[in-house]
């Protein structure tokens, strides 16, 4: 059996639901449609302006990544999880302290639609 998966830009919500420097959680259907947690991240003086990752913590096991804090290390975009504090690049997903890796997704925002590519 071959699964056609149809990617494309999907409208996640308003531009003025975002929360200045700070995460929100979206709920969206991945390909095999099953649900998956999203965090997106939106920090106006980044290069990018807005992130968007996986919501699961691999290393605290829960979909907490939108509430953890975020800045930079050594000019990179990061996220810190609320459980155990690792850092998680938001360019690339990357852990910076341990051998894990988060999802991440392309994001913009078009005519003040926050839109997802998946």
């Amino acid at each position: 059996m071959t699964t056609t998966t149809n990617k494309a830009w999907r409208t996640i919500c308003n531009a003025s639901d975002l929360v200045k420097d700070s995460g929100i959680s979206a709920l969206i259907a991945d390909a095999t449609g099953e649900d998956e947690q999203i965090a997106i991240f939106h920090i106006p003086n980044s290069e990018e302006k807005i992130y968007a990752v996986g919501n699961y913590d691999p290393i605290g096991q829960a979909n907490v990544l939108y509430r953890g804090l975020v800045g930079c290390i050594d000019d990179e975009p990061v996220v810190s999880s609320p459980l155990y504090k690792q850092h998680y690049s938001l360019k690339t997903g990357r852990c910076l302290q341990e051998e894990q890796t988060i999802s991440v997704y392309d994001i913009r925002i078009e005519n003040e639609q926050v839109q997802l590519f998946y």
